[in-house]
């Protein structure tokens, strides 16, 4: 896949992951007065017990160089160095009986430790 600015898409959402994408953006702009246009920013940290951590969070603010990719009206976006760390990685959603939340299946990681939250 590539992105709307025609570098390669960093992560794909599946439909499970980008409904919940959709209804936590549509319960923040809500809940804000729905006043600004928000993406799910997807990054790569240094820091956790393998080496690098995930994090998620909504932004209203991109830079010139970060990739993205829209999931009908959800845009995700990544900037470079997370991009190459996340190229080929999947965001799910899972709702169940043992908890919910978002997962990252990462085709990059070599290692990943036991909460799911870094990986080296």
């Amino acid at each position: 896949m590539r992105a709307d600015s025609g570098v390669t898409v960093v992560i794909t959402l599946t439909d499970t992951a980008a409904e919940k994408v959709h209804e936590l953006i549509t319960q923040e702009l809500t809940e804000s007065g729905g006043e600004t246009v928000l993406a799910l920013r997807v990054a790569v940290r240094p820091g956790g017990c393998s080496g690098f951590s995930y994090e998620m969070f909504f932004d209203s603010e991109t830079a010139s160089d970060d990739m993205s990719k829209s999931y009908g009206d959800i845009k995700v976006v990544s900037d470079p160095m997370s991009a190459q760390l996340l190229e080929g990685a999947t965001l799910d959603f899972t709702d169940g009986l043992m908890g919910s939340g978002f997962a990252i299946d990462n085709p990059n990681a070599q290692r990943t430790c036991g909460c799911g939250s870094s990986f080296s």
